[in-house]
């Protein structure tokens, strides 16, 4: 019982974590009409700032500062941020399938610059050792964990009322009629561009977020943890839950993911080790599967955007 309640409160921190990370999506796409392919790319920009920032110095690694949590939070943002917003300057005006191919270019290019920066980065070792906040004041794992899946709680509705928020403001309404038309939002005198980039640095930032909980909530990261398998998970989250909705977002985060970890104890019990690799691949099935069912039955995802009514579309 105790095992099984272990594995729940790990699963739903897990959970909360990919939330903010496709609320992030959920900003560039659901609202902006932008395709980010390089979702896993940023999401290891913040995890590995942090791990530099806030790791235990080591002999072996160049940065491993040792610094405060929250200071590996912010920095991890801010880095985020900051490469989110040259990346988007290069590639804004790209559309659709362009826009896709050049962030899942970047997204590869900064997996394999964790593999291969090894002073820096650890190589395929990765950073061990990164703190976890308040941790000393709990006795055992489990009670860190129910600790941490609270914080994570109060995280994820602080993320989503402030996207509720600015999204209900005239700014959120001009990223609709941008993702709509962005000719007539130009004709009405608005920067279409700006917008558009504002949307993609401050999702980009939720997932930089992301990785610094993560990060600190695993105490390691690697590159094997930014695979481009996790941006074909977050794209099949939002749209399951259902793009342009937020509560739409955290639902297909619980969804995709119940079915990626409970599919995979599933085949670790049931398939024998010599075909581990087969079975694998049957998580990678089940998701596509529940993917194309939605798009066939319920194209606008399990909770679909919900309509406004507004007198005025841009202020």
């Amino acid at each position: 019982m105790l095992g099984l309640m272990s594995y729940l409160v790990f699963f739903l921190c897990v959970v909360l974590v990919l939330c903010v990370l496709t609320l992030g999506l959920n900003l560039q796409w659901g609202f902006a009409g932008l395709f980010n392919a390089g979702v896993a790319g940023f999401y290891a920009i913040g995890g590995y700032t942090h791990a530099i920032l806030t790791a235990a110095p080591s002999p072996q690694l160049l940065g491993t500062y040792g610094l405060p949590w929250i200071v590996g939070v912010v920095g991890a943002m801010l880095v985020t941020a900051a490469a989110a917003y040259v990346i988007g300057l290069i590639t804004i005006r790209l559309r659709g399938d362009y826009l896709a191919i050049a962030t899942f270019g970047i997204g590869i290019m900064i997996q394999l610059v964790s593999l291969n920066l090894e002073p820096w980065t650890g190589g395929a070792q990765g950073i061990a050792r990164i703190p976890k906040p308040l941790q000393h004041l709990f006795d055992t794992p489990l009670a860190y964990n129910i600790f941490y899946l609270g914080f994570l709680v109060c995280v994820v509705v602080l993320v989503y009322l402030a996207l509720e928020r600015i999204l209900s403001s005239p700014w959120g309404r001009v990223l609709r009629a941008v993702r709509e038309d962005e000719v007539a939002v130009a004709s009405l005198g608005k920067n279409a561009q700006r917008f558009r980039l504002q949307s993609f640095v401050l999702g980009s930032t939720l997932m930089g977020l992301a990785g610094a909980l993560y990060a600190s909530f695993v105490g390691f990261v690697s590159p094997f943890d930014f695979l481009p398998i996790l941006t074909f998970q977050v794209w099949a989250m939002l749209i399951v839950g259902g793009s342009g909705n937020n509560r739409g977002a955290m639902i297909g985060a619980l969804v995709v993911w119940a079915i990626w970890a409970f599919s995979g104890v599933a085949v670790s019990k049931l398939v024998p080790p010599t075909h581990a690799a087969q079975g694998a691949a049957i998580q990678v099935i089940l998701i596509g599967l529940a993917l194309v069912l939605m798009l066939l039955f319920r194209p606008r995802g399990l909770i679909g955007e919900r309509a406004i009514v507004s007198r005025h579309l841009v202020w």
